[in-house]
């Protein structure tokens, strides 16, 4: 696997604080492009997801029929730009009408952007992209996915749980993957007291694309800022 990318290089220790400085600045453009680009997107949704699925899978026809669902009720639609899931919810925005936005990132492998864009951005950070998906959203659906499908749904509930963020509508779908999710917050962390009884009901399931959308409109009083 190839080593030559930014993300790699900045976690391998103490460096010389020229070139950290230097890559500060690096990563602070990288943030200038993504508010740029993105200054005026508005009410919109966030679709996690693995880029594993093909279109013939039960999940990618799931995100699409959402994506659509929620497009077609006036909001834009943001994913990680990729294959799979992400490629089925901007296929499903752009089919309804709706703004498609991708946030790319750089990787050796699986990450090709998808067609399916009116705003696409490639990062070369996970930290940086990741910022942009939670910023612009109000709504956050996730189907199933990988490890960073579960790094995104735990570290928008940390920020949910932390009140960096405000409690918006954090909605999972293809229940049997998600089915051991509940048991686990129940059975585990709340049995151990590493969370408290209301962060164990952040998740909200559905298989409905319908009642995925009914959810996603309860949110939040106020504004991001």
């Amino acid at each position: 696997m190839l080593r030559n990318n930014d993300d790699y290089h900045l976690f391998q220790g103490p460096r010389s604080y020229g070139r950290d400085l230097w890559r500060s600045i690096r990563i602070w453009r990288e943030f200038r492009k993504g508010f740029t680009k993105l200054k005026r997107v508005k009410n919109c949704i966030t679709f996690f997801g693995s880029a594993r699925f093909d279109e013939n899978h039960e999940y990618y026809k799931l995100a699409y029929d959402t994506a659509y669902a929620v497009g077609k009720a006036g909001y834009a639609i943001m994913t990680g730009g990729g294959p799979g899931i992400m490629e089925a919810a901007n296929k499903g925005a752009r089919d309804a009408g709706a703004l498609s936005i991708g946030c790319n990132i750089t990787l050796t492998e699986e990450q090709t952007p998808n067609p399916y864009q009116d705003i696409s951005i490639t990062f070369d950070h996970f930290f940086v992209r990741k910022v942009m998906l939670l910023k612009y959203s109000s709504a956050f659906v996730l189907l199933p996915g990988g490890f960073g499908t579960m790094d995104e749904a735990f570290e928008t509930a940390t920020l949910i749980q932390t009140d960096k963020i405000c409690d918006f509508p954090m909605v999972f779908m293809g229940t049997e993957y998600w089915k051991n999710l509940g048991p686990f917050l129940q059975k585990t962390m709340l049995k151990h007291g590493t969370i408290d009884e209301r962060d164990a009901h952040f998740a909200r399931m559905t298989d409905d694309p319908q009642e995925a959308l009914d959810i996603v409109r309860v949110q939040c009083i106020g504004k991001k800022i």
